[in-house]
């Protein structure tokens, strides 16, 4: 392996392809949770709650999907692109997040929200006072799981014209370039254990802040 080529790749097309990746990465996780939040709590009051848990069972069997299924999925239907790259990862990022915003609120300890509710909270306040404020460390590993695989995912979005980190890899293999390869996957793990390292050091304050 010739480290000096490697180096020379990352610094002439590394940092842009990670700028690209992170803007892929932010704009489809942010989506996301403005999504999978409210629709996360639609599921868990009535008269949805009755089916939250084949729901449940439902994204946790669409999680399974393979990435580049996701992706070949939405081809056919809008193409290649940017705009195409961000549905499908925003809909990639969706699974986690709300999976979690619903297991979170259904883990809410019964007896507490009776207490509420006996203090004459409003609905509207038991779950702004009450359930959010628990299940956020729940949600929160929901968001880290997200951005985690997102940023793998993200990799796959070159293969339609979205930009990214995997333009490296994928373009390492197509002209046989070991250093291309390296470099992709070196900084697309990296930039993944920075994010799960970031999110991880939110989730542990907010656990400790709402635990305590």
């Amino acid at each position: 392996m010739n480290w000096h080529r490697l180096i020379e790749v990352v610094r002439l097309e590394g940092l842009q392809l990670t700028a690209q990746h992170l803007e892929l990465v932010g704009i489809s996780l942010s989506i996301a949770i403005a999504v999978a939040i409210p629709v996360g709590i639609l599921v868990t009051r009535p008269p949805f709650n009755k089916w939250s848990l084949q729901i449940l069972a439902f994204l946790n069997t669409a999680q399974g999907v393979p990435s580049l299924a996701v992706v070949a999925i939405f081809l056919p239907i809008m193409g290649i692109g940017r705009v195409p790259s961000l549905f499908a990862l925003t809909i990639y990022a969706l699974l986690p997040i709300a999976r979690n915003v619903i297991a979170g609120i259904e883990g809410v300890d019964p007896d507490v929200l009776e207490a509420a509710r006996g203090m004459g909270m409003s609905r509207g306040r038991v779950l702004t006072r009450i359930e959010l404020p628990l299940a956020l460390p729940v949600i929160i590993a929901g968001v880290q799981t997200s951005a985690v695989l997102t940023v793998g995912t993200a990799t796959l979005a070159h293969l339609i014209a979205g930009g990214g980190l995997g333009r490296l890899i994928f373009s390492g293999i197509s002209m046989h370039r070991p250093d291309y390869i390296i470099a992709g996957s070196l900084m697309t793990a990296a930039l993944a254990i920075l994010i799960d390292q970031v999110i991880g050091l939110i989730h542990r304050w907010i656990s400790a802040r709402y635990s305590g």
